[in-house]
């Protein structure tokens, strides 16, 4: 997979691994994991799929349907493809964290819904349910950090609660976080997630 590494300045940090929204690339969300924490390492990576010349992480049928079969399928390969750049790049494949937004954001999701052992943790901004009605491992000791939009036309306020439901239900400790706004990423929310961060997995108050 396209991607771009760099080493953290502090090999205690985790390695933020960053998945772009639909028609984005590898670049786009590398300012927020230096505003999230500067001494992170940086996996960022480039969706397989293209829609209409667009990249994107998996298919859909329509807008708000995925292709579950190849949600699946990529879900898998970015999982091995996590075990094949720890390997390579020699960072800790126990301390991911998942920065997503939108398409990237629900892929990332789908890691914490497949394999117990993918992330350490995650920030979806504007995520929905990857996949209905399947048990999820068990997530004890994981941390996510979920961004709305209490306006977003693409999803609902009720596919937020029920994605912190689930997570919370496999034992993830969860933070909804509510803006009224649509589906754009904002500098709020990304503070917002910077706060929580230095929080919850830095322990620092």
């Amino acid at each position: 997979m396209k991607h771009i590494f760099q080493k953290w300045t502090n090999p205690l940090k985790p390695t933020f691994l960053l998945l772009h929204g639909t028609g984005g690339n590898e670049l786009d969300l590398l300012p927020i994991a230096g505003k999230i924490d500067k001494e992170a390492s940086i996996l960022s990576v480039r969706g397989n799929v293209l829609e209409n010349g667009m990249p994107r992480f998996f298919r859909r049928l329509a807008e708000g349907v995925f292709d579950e079969e190849d949600l699946k399928f990529r879900t898998k390969e970015l999982n091995e493809f996590l075990d094949e750049t720890a390997q390579k790049y020699n960072f800790d494949r126990n301390n991911i964290f998942a920065i997503g937004y939108s398409n990237g954001a629900n892929i990332a999701a789908s890691l914490l819904f497949h394999y117990q052992n993918a992330l350490k943790g995650a920030i979806l901004h504007h995520p929905m349910v990857p996949i209905k009605g399947m048990d999820l491992p068990d997530l004890s000791g994981k941390s996510v950090f979920i961004t709305a939009g209490t306006n977003d036309p693409l999803i609902s306020p009720l596919e937020s609660v029920e994605l912190q439901s689930l997570l919370e239900k496999a034992e993830a400790s969860v933070e909804l976080h509510w803006e009224n706004r649509g589906h754009q990423l904002t500098i709020e929310e990304v503070e917002s997630a910077a706060e929580w961060y230095t929080k919850i997995v830095t322990g620092v108050k």
